[in-house]
């Protein structure tokens, strides 16, 4: 993995010998004859006409994370929503299903709820650890289960091999988020997964300046084994005049040839050249960040289990968590830097824990270098319904963190801050309910 996220999809021995790949900043591409630009745009050729549709800079970044998944072909986009909903509507027609995980980041949920709906697309949400859910809620127009690989924000880890087996008795595709993990710590293909999502502007960029996304075609998918199911890439295409799963027959991915065609060039959901070329300058670092800020959470979760003023530290490796045996099993070098704390006294302690903290940076985004705090029932999910953030275990005390590279000791006293803060404020919560009572 580490000489993959330094050297995979470049070679330094071309013209000019660039160790780093360069940056083409160019929106498009001269041909050297009529017959050579006509013969790109019927597919006939591979090669770049315009950056909306690829970029050679980009191109080394979807060969980088192809190599680093095991898969056969990716798209670099714009953000990881973009990646999200790409892959959703590649795979999906009006009137089909999703089964999807109830522990989900909430733009995806949100994504479900509203804009797929408005498409005509029904989806249900089941506990990711309960397989019999998976099995019951599955229906004959059920084109897809989506579950996140580590869930944000309560670090929940999926089955994703138990699940993929469901899936793939049915004739379904597992679509894994897996944001969280990386390709550093897990590699959902290996587990069955057919598709794996990244927002590579947390971890893989990982220092919290660009923004991109990720769909990767691990190999596990083939609609050629159920035609009927899949008949936008089984059946020639009336609009590109080619049979997209034809890919399969060259090595490639049909599911990614039809998606940058259509989806990528029609949404315009392009991921700048310098965007790319920033991603992977934080992949060249990512196992080494990865090492590093697994073994810091680990330390810091351990260190707030008994701590007063929490009700519960949301984190694989603490006592009773059901995913704990997947934690042993699936990650062994680790389950990152993303937990939450369920804090006693609701929104009140919550928002003196983040307003006290100052190492912790009170933003939204995960997987900087930087250690983060976030609410997330004010924030990343104030728009889902009641039921929703309690079935993403995210309730009014609850407070996302996310840990970066500082030393544990500073960031413990920060914590150690935080929860004095929340404490006060739970306690002048409780006193004033007491009197208002007595009133």
């Amino acid at each position: 993995m580490s000489t993959q996220a330094v050297h995979a999809g470049w070679d330094a021995r071309g013209e000019h010998g660039p160790m780093v790949p360069p940056v083409y900043a160019t929106c498009a591409y001269a041909h050297p004859s009529h017959d050579s630009l006509k013969a790109l745009f019927a597919r006939e050729t591979k090669g770049f006409a315009y950056s909306r549709s690829g970029n050679p800079t980009t191109r080394v970044l979807e060969e980088r994370i192809t190599a680093l998944e095991g898969g056969v072909d990716a798209i670099a986009v714009a953000s990881g929503q973009a990646a999200m909903t790409i892959a959703l509507c590649a795979l999906l027609e009006p009137g089909t299903h999703v089964v999807a995980s109830s522990r989900l980041y909430g733009g995806t949920t949100e994504l479900l709820d509203d804009t797929l709906a408005d498409l005509r697309v029904d989806w249900t949400a089941v506990d990711p650890a309960d397989l019999d859910a998976w099995r019951a809620a599955l229906r004959p127009e059920t084109r897809v289960l989506l579950v996140e690989s580590i869930a944000n924000p309560g670090a929940e880890l999926a089955d994703i091999d138990a699940i993929s087996e469901i899936a793939h008795r049915h004739g379904a595709v597992v679509v894994a988020d897996s944001t969280l993990a990386s390709p550093a710590l897990y590699r959902p293909g290996e587990h069955g997964a057919d598709v794996v999502v990244h927002s590579a502007t947390k971890y893989l960029a990982g220092h919290g300046g660009t923004f991109a996304g990720l769909l990767v075609d691990t190999g596990c998918f083939d609609p050629r084994r159920c035609p009927e199911r899949w008949p936008r890439l089984t059946e020639p295409n009336s609009r590109f005049h080619v049979t997209f799963a034809d890919e399969y027959e060259r090595g490639g991915s049909g599911l990614i040839a039809y998606a940058r065609a259509k989806y990528v060039t029609d949404f315009g959901a392009t991921l700048p050249a310098q965007s790319a070329r920033e991603v992977l300058v934080g992949i060249e670092t990512l196992d080494l960040r990865l090492e590093r800020i697994s073994a810091s959470a680990l330390s810091i979760v351990g260190a707030l289990q008994d701590s007063q003023g929490i009700e519960r530290v949301n984190h694989p490796s603490s006592p009773g968590r059901p995913d704990r045996h997947l934690l042993a099993r699936d990650f062994p070098q680790g389950a990152a830097g993303v937990f939450s704390v369920d804090l006693a006294g609701g929104e009140v302690a919550a928002a003196a824990f983040c307003d006290a903290l100052e190492l912790f940076s009170l933003a939204v985004n995960i997987g900087d270098v930087r250690s983060l705090v976030c609410h997330p029932a004010s924030t990343t999910h104030v728009h889902l319904r009641e039921e929703q953030r309690a079935a993403c275990g995210v309730g009014p005390g609850t407070v996302r963190l996310s840990i970066g590279l500082e030393d544990v000791e500073d960031l413990l006293a920060d914590l150690g801050r935080g929860l004095a803060a929340a404490r006060g404020a739970a306690a002048g919560e409780a006193l004033s309910s007491r009197s208002a009572a007595l009133v």
